[in-house]
């Protein structure tokens, strides 16, 4: 499982996991609405991580971002986490 504290949402944290085929799975928003964040998960679960970070970065609500938006950094910090591992 990977999570991510957001920025400037409702939500506050997105928590997801991603598998050898680059698929993410179990997205879940904490905080938000309810409703509409279910839905983006729902949309999400099996699509390729560099698909929806592409769809999604740059979506704007209030303060300049949105969930969607906080998904997409939250992917990016991901796959920046992936990189430092790899590392070590």
């Amino acid at each position: 499982m990977f999570t991510y504290y957001t920025s400037g949402t409702c939500s506050r944290q997105i928590i997801f996991e991603v598998d050898e085929n680059n698929k993410l799975h179990g997205l879940k928003f904490i905080g938000g609405c309810s409703g509409n964040l279910q839905g983006v998960a729902r949309l999400c679960e099996g699509k390729d991580i560099d698909e929806i970070h592409s769809l999604l970065a740059g979506v704007k609500c209030k303060n300049n971002t949105s969930c969607p938006d906080q998904l997409s950094k939250a992917i990016e910090e991901y796959k920046r986490s992936l990189t430092e591992n790899a590392k070590k």
